[in-house]
């Protein structure tokens, strides 16, 4: 059968890649079974994001999708097998055929997820492999996705660029400082992080109240998600 339609859990992050990653595999037609989260208590892990991250819920709860969430103390290599455990879990409750992943250009990440799935009968998807970073960038605005920037850690970014809603302005002057310093534009190389506030998988937006930024040093800065609501659309 080609394209057979197969039942997926998503390693979600919270951030653009995963819910973009999450929409690419629906609109293919599979189901999205579950949410895969991991929270790190390592704000420095190798592997998962960690900004807000406990409210993956909200936006989980926006898509209406199940979620498996999994701590990790977040030591290198260890935290592997954390994740093994998160996605064991949602083999065994959801009979999940595969899991996607929002890589981009980390091989660190992708190789260590092709492992273990490979370990535990799954297949991998990896849908935004090696895409164009501006395109990808411009492809969310044009679909809808609202997402801030909820950490930044590169010259040429600062504070200032926490919790506003990125739009193609914003991307025009990545483009920029890519081409000047070589910043790249989707942040693989964790250079920021975002959090998807609204998307066309999204029932309800996720509207921020309140929060708090705390700045590490003139480039590097981070914004804490201290209350945020559900809002119909």
């Amino acid at each position: 059968m080609k394209n057979p339609k197969l039942k997926l859990g998503v390693l979600y992050s919270s951030g653009k890649d995963s819910n973009y990653a999450t929409y690419l595999m629906q609109q293919e037609g599979h189901s999205i079974e579950c949410l895969i989260t991991v929270k790190s208590n390592n704000q420095d892990s190798y592997m998962f994001h960690t900004p807000n991250i406990d409210f993956s819920r909200m936006q989980s709860e926006a898509m209406d999708i199940a979620l498996i969430e999994e701590i990790s103390e977040g030591e290198e290599e260890v935290e592997i097998e954390d994740m093994k455990r998160a996605i064991k879990k949602a083999q065994e409750r959801y009979l999940i055929d595969g899991v996607v992943t929002g890589a981009l250009y980390s091989s660190y990440q992708k190789d260590r997820i092709e492992r273990i799935c490979n370990e535990l009968g799954l297949e991998v998807f990896s849908p935004l492999w090696h895409i164009d970073q501006e395109a990808e960038m411009r492809k969310l605005l044009e679909l809808g996705f609202e997402f801030i920037f909820s950490s930044v850690a590169a010259y040429g970014l600062n504070k200032d660029w926490l919790g506003k809603i990125i739009t193609d302005k914003q991307i025009d002057k990545l483009v920029r400082l890519n081409e000047k310093v070589g910043l790249n534009v989707a942040g693989e190389g964790g250079e920021f992080e975002s959090f998807v506030i609204d998307s066309p998988m999204y029932n309800k937006r996720i509207e921020i109240k309140d929060y708090e930024i705390v700045e590490r040093d003139e480039y590097t800065a981070h914004l804490i998600i201290k209350d945020a609501e559900h809002v119909e659309k």
